[in-house]
């Protein structure tokens, strides 16, 4: 394909095509651009901190009284889903450890719907948007400042005009606007030349003006309610596509273990007679949905005997099971102890996590721990470039 156009973001550049901006393309371009819109027009700078009063990951209403003796107020909007947003937490981290002794008041915003994220837009994410999940991550990741939710309504998101997460506001000690936007100018903190977020901090505890009080916001867009319907569609989608159910050999255990393709690879084997059968498959199904864009594959393995076909083949159904779905005669499944090194009982579950190259990296009896499973597959995927750091962020959250 031919490229004539280059547009930069921060320093993140999008190829335009000369002709027509695919949909993947027309997807990162509202990712990264930090538009605003007439819908949701950005606070002005100067404007009054709005007042609010949302639930925390502490299950405590905090209101803007709250920071009141700050010197400044930063308020972060972030989101759980967002690999920008995950990759700036450490950068938040940092600011917090500066400024928060100093007398600087922090706290962060969730301004995203859950039920206006597609599963196709979690891919590089273990959780959701939800308020429930968002506990997880602060316990995950130790946050310390107040984690705030406002996806039910939205309300306060509209207010700021909230752009993309992240997105920065800094007020100043009359709770005014002195500036908005990015943290700093490059994901990728190697790289980073100004760190906006920092030095308007700085000028404001000397008394002065902030030099740009406004830079354009990078991330993922705002997820605002009105999007419930796109979710809709890509359901609609979903149970549409073809379930299918093929005979496999002991042979084909043996390729699938070795996985000398490029995809990081989940392989489950299963049974119908397993009582657990249908919470492990949902929530595997669901991360096939949720990382299938990305190198990755999910195999399962039924080790039901063939009288069972016709059960089995349902049962995928019910699943809406797009997967690549085998059946293994119970006469092959010692062959597949022997390939994976290890035994499970008889209609037991057994989930192997394989990276490229036959690395097997994570292996379970029994009912997974999703969020490890997940964590274990998001570690060994190759980093996009348009989101650097991801692989060192599920390592360090996977190694705590």
């Amino acid at each position: 394909m031919r490229f004539i156009q280059h547009l930069l973001i921060g320093t993140t550049a999008i190829c335009l095509s000369s002709t027509l901006l695919t949909a993947q393309d027309a997807t990162r371009l509202r990712q990264l651009t930090g538009t605003s819109s007439t819908e949701h027009p950005l606070m002005p700078i100067g404007t009054s901190a709005p007042d609010f009063s949302l639930k925390g990951t502490d299950d405590q209403p905090h209101t803007l009284a709250e920071f009141s003796k700050g010197k400044l107020l930063v308020v972060m909007f972030e989101s759980i889903h967002c690999p920008v947003s995950e990759n700036y937490e450490g950068r938040m981290k940092q600011l917090y450890d500066t400024y928060h002794g100093k007398g600087v008041a922090f706290v962060a915003i969730n301004p995203n719907n859950p039920a206006a994220v597609r599963l196709d837009e979690l891919g590089y994410t273990d959780l959701t948007d939800s308020p429930e999940d968002m506990k997880i991550r602060v316990r995950q990741r130790e946050i310390p400042w107040p984690y705030l939710y406002d996806g039910a309504t939205q309300e306060i998101a509209q207010k700021f005009g909230v752009v993309a997460t992240p997105h920065v506001f800094i007020f100043d000690a009359d709770r005014k606007l002195r500036y908005e936007g990015r943290i700093d100018d490059n994901q990728n903190q190697a790289l980073v030349k100004v760190h906006d977020a920092h030095d308007a901090i700085e000028a404001l505890l000397a008394g002065q003006e902030v030099a740009v009080p406004h830079r354009p916001a990078f991330g993922c867009s705002t997820k605002w309610i009105s999007k419930s319907t796109d979710v809709q569609r890509e359901w609609e989608r979903i149970v549409a596509e073809p379930v299918t159910l093929n005979q496999a050999s002991a042979s084909q255990v043996k390729t699938l273990r070795d996985n000398a393709g490029d995809k990081v690879t989940v392989v489950h084997f299963w049974s119908t007679k397993n009582k657990n059968v249908d919470r492990n498959f949902t929530q595997l199904e669901t991360t096939y949905r949720m990382y299938r864009g990305r190198s990755f594959d999910f195999v399962s393995v039924n080790t039901d005997p063939a009288a069972n076909t016709e059960k089995v083949t349902e049962f995928l159904k019910s699943q809406h099971a797009s997967s690549t779905n085998l059946q293994l005669s119970p006469a092959d499944v010692k062959a597949a102890f022997t390939t994976f090194g290890t035994q499970w009982g008889k209609d037991e579950e057994f989930t192997a996590v394989i990276a490229p190259g036959g690395k097997i990296v994570y292996t379970h009896t029994g009912p997974v721990n999703i969020l490890d499973l997940r964590h274990a597959v998001l570690t060994n995927f190759t980093d996009n470039p348009h989101f650097p750091g991801q692989s060192q962020y599920w390592a360090e959250l996977r190694s705590h």
